[in-house]
């Protein structure tokens, strides 16, 4: 299926969704109200960013992991009765403080072609992403597989989540219930995920899916699902608010915005040695150190193939930022030194949630071309490219 899918949704709807799932509100109708109000009030304030969310007409593919798909806006009632549901849906709240790290690990074993055919489904599926490879391994070792027959419900709209499905093959029609006719909205062939949303937000399922040919699915139960990845999301979190409250540029930032830039983080391990940036090359993101060490590089430009070390960063410094602001190419290298871990920070949410914090990054040029100076015998030119 293919989806216009407009420039910024994505991101507003995550800052949104990150808020509800802090703040836990009773009426989230008004939260919503409040929340988008008090957005625009910050927008319309001098010096605000805009958060645009803009259809340029260009569809883009729809490659939907879940199983709330709508092309159109089912009627109030509809909605209404939906709400009337999800009250009577007795699902238990996940607390990933009271999660047992003991408890014990869910396997299903497997034989070496379901492993590889298992791995090759898994692997551009979005919400493992952010897992360590230990984390992936437990999700392998838990899900199992499913085979199905045409004409098969996998799920059935309403009902309560019990497993998130990955398809391996087989062709699959998506039917959501609108004025009592089960109306078809979709499809996936051979490819794609669904059953997230009744598992992460304790709703009945959004959506009916019907296998229209044999298939294999794999499955991942509901507790499985909810303690690795949402412990995983939630511990993250909390790692790099850690990590940030410690970073002295970041205190310019109110703790929400803080929690924004948490939020956008993902980590990267580099081993020893490895190049993490290198110089001369165009910048796409900052980085922050979670642990480890990273050596800082330059280029000699009178001896290009010497390079002296111009600083090391440790944890909870932060760098990369340089080629942001100026808008020049990386103006240094960067490597591991052991074993390192960063957080990364790509260009658009630095652009986008790092605003207030441009003046006092432009500021540190000065100090950057000092310490150039001081080791190479010149100043370099770092100031930003127009």
């Amino acid at each position: 299926m293919n989806f216009e899918i407009p420039t910024g949704l994505t991101d507003l709807l995550q800052d949104f969704t990150v808020a509800v799932l802090r703040e836990r509100p009773d009426d989230l109708v008004s939260f919503a109200a409040d929340y988008f109000n008090n957005l625009r009030e910050r927008e319309d304030r001098p010096g605000g960013q805009k958060r645009g969310v803009k259809f340029d007409g260009e569809p883009m593919e729809n490659g939907s992991d879940d199983d709330d798909i709508l092309d159109e806006p089912p009627p109030k009632r509809i909605l209404d009765s939906y709400k009337r549901r999800r009250q009577s849906v007795c699902a238990e709240r996940y607390d990933p403080d009271a999660d047992d790290e003991d408890d014990k690990k869910v396997v299903h074993p497997k034989s070496d072609g379901q492993r590889t055919r298992l791995a090759q489904a898994v692997g551009n599926i979005l919400l493992f992403k952010s897992l360590d490879p230990e984390q992936m391994q437990e999700v392998l070792d838990a899900m199992f597989e499913r085979k199905v027959t045409p004409d098969e419900h996998v799920i059935d709209q309403g009902d309560d989540g019990d497993n998130f499905y990955v398809i391996d093959s087989g062709t699959y029609n998506i039917f959501v219930k609108i004025d009592g006719t089960d109306k078809h909205v979709g499809s996936y062939d051979n490819t794609g995920s669904f059953g997230e949303l009744a598992l992460m937000y304790n709703t009945p399922r959004a959506a009916t899916i019907v296998a229209t040919s044999d298939g294999s699915l794999w499955a991942l139960d509901r507790q499985t699902f909810r303690r690795i990845l949402l412990k995983n999301a939630y511990k993250k979190r909390k790692m790099f608010e850690n990590l940030l409250d410690n970073v002295p540029m970041l205190k310019t930032l109110e703790q929400y915005e803080r929690m924004k830039v948490a939020d956008a983080l993902m980590t990267q391990i580099f081993e020893d040695g490895e190049v993490i940036i290198r110089q001369g090359d165009s910048a796409d993101c900052m980085y922050f150190v979670e642990d480890g060490v990273v050596r800082i590089a330059m280029k000699n430009k009178d001896d290009p193939d010497k390079e002296l070390e111009v600083t090391r960063c440790k944890q909870g410094d932060y760098f990369g930022e340089l080629a942001l602001v100026t808008n020049n190419p990386r103006a240094a290298s960067a490597y591991a030194v052991g074993k390192t871990k960063v957080a990364r920070l790509d260009v658009h949410a630095f652009e986008r949630l790092l605003g207030p914090c441009k003046e006092l990054m432009k500021r540190n040029i000065e100090l950057y071309e000092e310490q150039i100076h001081e080791i190479f015998g010149s100043k370099l030119q770092l100031q930003e490219t127009q």
